[in-house]
């Protein structure tokens, strides 16, 4: 790794927060890396697109954008960003330009995940109505999100979800920016919140440098940091 090695951006998906890095953001920084763990806002694509490239666009040097579950379809938009030099999808959504995240995923059999979903709404502001949003089912989050994490933390993870807003699975992808950048995607084997084979379907159609984990759950980040960080790590390395 070279004296300035690329900042590492992490983007999380729903039902979570930045702080589902901690373990990876430990492991890179023992590396050297260093690491921004972004706060994403669950608002929708274009405008959650928006923000992440603002962040990354305010970053001196060149950035490794990440991106987990919902985080992968934002890495994408944003990822056209200049500084940006590598993509690492993490059991996330890989979407191509014009496509939304529902016509990705339909394109396979529905994940558990979507018999658990919890509505509730929220003030779109001004004069429009309330738009919706969603959880996890607190009883049904362990065995959906984190199946091979301990008990003792889905209870907090489950209790710390933060939700998303319906309409970011309508809205299209107004670019793909692995069609320019080099990318690399983790599949979880058995994750319940995306299909695996979505994730395969996604990650293949990118070319991406794909790394497979057998009997890892949705929040493969959270139960193998490491090996995370190691994909990371790849592509920070190979983009040196």
């Amino acid at each position: 790794m070279p004296a300035s090695p690329p900042t590492v951006v992490l983007v999380h998906g729903a039902f979570a927060d930045a702080a589902g890095w901690l373990g990876v953001i430990d492991e890179l920084q023992r590396d050297g890396i260093p690491v921004l763990a972004v706060a994403n806002p669950l608002r929708g694509l274009a405008s959650d697109a928006a923000y992440v490239a603002s962040v990354t666009e305010q970053i001196e040097g060149p950035v490794v954008l990440v991106g987990h579950s919902y985080g992968g379809a934002l890495i994408t938009v944003a990822g056209t960003a200049e500084n940006v030099v590598a993509l690492v999808y993490i059991a996330a959504f890989v979407p191509e330009e014009g496509e939304s995240l529902s016509e990705l995923r339909d394109r396979f059999a529905l994940a558990p995940l979507v018999g658990h979903l919890k509505e509730t709404t929220y003030p779109a502001g001004g004069a429009r109505p309330d738009a919706t949003e969603v959880t996890i089912q607190p009883q049904a989050f362990p065995e959906v999100f984190a199946a091979d994490v301990p008990a003792a933390v889905t209870k907090v993870l489950a209790a710390a979800q933060r939700p998303l807003a319906t309409a970011a699975f309508e809205e299209r992808a107004t670019a793909a920016a692995w069609r320019t950048k080099p990318s690399w995607a983790l599949v979880a084997g058995t994750d319940r919140v995306i299909n695996p084979d979505v994730e395969r379907f996604g990650a293949e159609r990118a070319g991406a440098t794909v790394v497979e984990l057998d009997g890892a759950s949705h929040a493969v980040l959270v139960s193998r940091p490491k090996a995370v960080a190691d994909l990371i790590l790849d592509a920070a390395r190979a983009t040196s």
